[in-house]
């Protein structure tokens, strides 16, 4: 389910994008009616300078007579009063402009925030491996840029194509009052400036949607700058990222230009049917003036009408490339709103809020189809119990406890708690009964007490006080000026990894869940705070089911059972002292290879 793979094959269905789109649309239908008959005289004023410059060339300047309605207009009257009526009109259509405007805004960013808020909520109930699989930047740039360019610019740009359209029939319209034969000539122009437009759809989808993925690498390049900055110093990484970021910046470069090369020859095409349309109509004007079928008055307001039809005749072919690229994005939105978590909630029982008996049976799990991360793993934990998960880096004891809140599903196999398999559970009942602490505790934006209560939102302040005591915060919390309140910035920049941990620890005991999960909890912690940490530790672990990816050689010797997990695959389990006896056995190297040394400073 990777973003930069989907395909975009119904970005011109333009009948199957309204009607997904519609829904957001409906809400704010009466208003969109509004701004976009709003804009129909918008567009209509423009032709009325045009078509006031034949009474006033004729009547005014060259003092013949017009007639309209049956009524003759004398030149004085016409002298008067044409002036200000071109100012009246103007003030009229920047009313309405303005109104309009206001009004297609709002109606915009209405429907964007909609979209915004319905692909959000699809985002954070998306499964672990969409995480995975998808950079945070193209993440961001697919559900956070593409709905804004798919509502806000859709109304603005029909509003737009509305007045465009309208404009060009007024003036249209003013020539054919003016002359019919020189009409003819117009509307030619008019047909072959929109046929370039039939080329450019596929050239406009293909690159809009190359231009998406690079615009998401940079942004990601971005964010991992921001969170990797130590990284980037300390391994002197500054140029590699720099030639990266600018390589990308070219890329995005090259794909705007391929575009404006795809596009940008309709301007100067335009020009030259324009000119060519313009010099036919002098020529022809010219002959019907002298065979007094046209007066000048006439030609004046014929010639400027078909000035005045370039402006909306090329906006309306920008229009339409617009749309082109709203089209790709709107169709890009609707593909994110089709995507389905591989996790599916279709259990109905709840998980009793107690020690459960944890089965795992012949479970096979992969990330990927090129090689299976766990092997047919079979344990058993009773409840109360504490198993310690020892291993190789790499060896899969992570995989494992990720699959007990179905962060992932299992391949095959089954995973049963107190005898029922997870899958039959509701998803909050079951991610409510597991506490998790990991080895790098993820910390929101905000204060230290807005991260505990995390664990459990009501929360009274004495079993806030209580937690923070058994996580050893208090002595820390004591020496801020805002105390629990203070602010931690994001993910708790502002604090030490060891005081980070014991937040996530604090969170995890007060959610006080039946079932502890441990991946490394303790492994950011001096020696000081680990002593106190681990008792507080083990007032969480009581009468609980604990999985303990084991990093401490204590955690090990208190543990009920341990398994070894070598290459994704159970090699040994047992108690430490089951283990420690096997001659050669994984647990019996790992242990004098990683905790021996332990070992011997406890006793020292």
């Amino acid at each position: 389910m990777r973003l930069d793979n989907i395909k975009t094959d119904k970005a011109f269905d333009y009948n199957y994008l309204l009607k997904r789109i519609y829904p957001y649309i409906k809400p704010v239908l009466f208003r969109i009616i509004i701004a976009f008959v709003l804009a129909i005289p918008l567009g209509l004023l423009d032709g009325a300078t045009a078509f006031v410059l034949k009474p006033y060339i004729d009547v005014v300047v060259n003092g013949q007579t017009f007639e309209i309605g049956g009524y003759t207009l004398t030149r004085d009257f016409l002298a008067m009063w044409i002036p200000p009526g071109v100012v009246i009109f103007a003030g009229i259509q920047g009313t309405l402009r303005y109104l309009n405007t206001y009004l297609s805004d709002w109606i915009s960013l209405t429907i964007a925030n909609s979209v915004k808020v319905d692909l959000f909520k699809k985002l954070i109930f998306l499964d672990s491996k969409f995480y995975d699989e998808n950079s945070s930047g193209l993440v961001i740039s697919r559900f956070l840029n593409d709905p804004d360019l798919a509502s806000r610019q859709l109304i603005n740009s029909i509003k737009t194509l509305i007045t465009s359209l309208t404009s060009a029939l007024g003036l249209i319209f003013v020539l054919l009052y003016n002359s019919w034969e020189l009409a003819v000539v117009g509307v030619i122009v008019l047909v072959c400036a929109f046929l370039p437009m039939a080329f450019l759809r596929k050239k406009i989808k293909q690159v809009s949607n190359k231009t998406t993925v690079v615009g998401g690498d940079i942004t990601t390049s971005f964010n991992e700058t921001y969170k990797g900055n130590k990284v980037i110093s300390g391994y002197n990484l500054q140029e590699d990222i720099y030639l990266k970021v600018k390589k990308l910046i070219r890329e995005t470069f090259s794909l705007q230009m391929s575009l404006t090369k795809r596009t940008g020859w309709l301007s100067p095409i335009m020009y030259i049917i324009a000119s060519i349309g313009i010099a036919f109509v002098m020529l022809v004007g010219n002959n019907l003036i002298i065979n007094g079928r046209l007066t000048t008055g006439s030609f004046a307001s014929f010639i400027t009408s078909l000035l005045l039809l370039y402006k909306p005749i090329k906006t309306i072919g920008q229009d339409l490339t617009n749309m082109q690229s709203i089209f790709v994005a709107i169709n890009r939105v609707f593909e994110l709103f089709d995507f389905n978590s591989r996790i599916v909630d279709l259990g109905k029982k709840q998980l009793d809020f107690r020690p459960s008996i944890v089965e795992f049976k012949n479970v096979h799990f992969s990330y990927n189809e090129d090689k299976e991360t766990l092997h047919d793993i079979s344990f058993r934990v009773d409840g109360g119990q504490t198993l310690a998960i020892v291993g190789n880096s790499g060896g899969g004891k992570s995989t494992i406890v990720n699959l007990l809140p179905r962060f992932y599903d299992v391949n095959s196999g089954e995973i049963l708690f107190d005898g029922i398999n997870v899958k039959d559970f509701t998803l909050n009942s079951l991610r409510d009964s597991i506490s998790e602490v990991f080895q790098d505790n993820f910390l929101f934006s905000g204060t230290i007490k807005d991260n505990i209560l995390i664990g459990k939102k009501d929360a009274t302040d004495e079993e806030i006080e209580k937690v923070i005591k058994a996580s050893h915060l208090d002595e820390f919390i004591s020496e801020l000026e805002n105390g629990i309140d203070s602010y931690i910035g994001e993910n708790g920049v502002s604090l030490s990894g060891g005081q980070r941990q014991r937040i996530a620890i604090a969170r995890a005991m007060i959610k006080n869940a039946p079932i502890v999960v441990l991946d490394e909890a303790t492994s950011a912690l001096d020696n000081k705070s680990e002593k106190i940490v681990q008792k507080a530790l083990d007032n969480l672990m009581q009468n609980k089911t604990v999985f303990v990816i084991a990093h401490r050689l204590s955690t090990i010797f208190n543990a009920d059972k341990i398994i070894v997990v070598d290459d994704g695959k159970i090699v040994e389990q047992g108690t430490h002292d089951e283990l420690i006896n096997i001659p050669d056995g994984k647990y019996r190297n790992l242990y004098n290879m990683q905790f021996k040394n332990q070992e011997n400073f406890v006793s020292a």
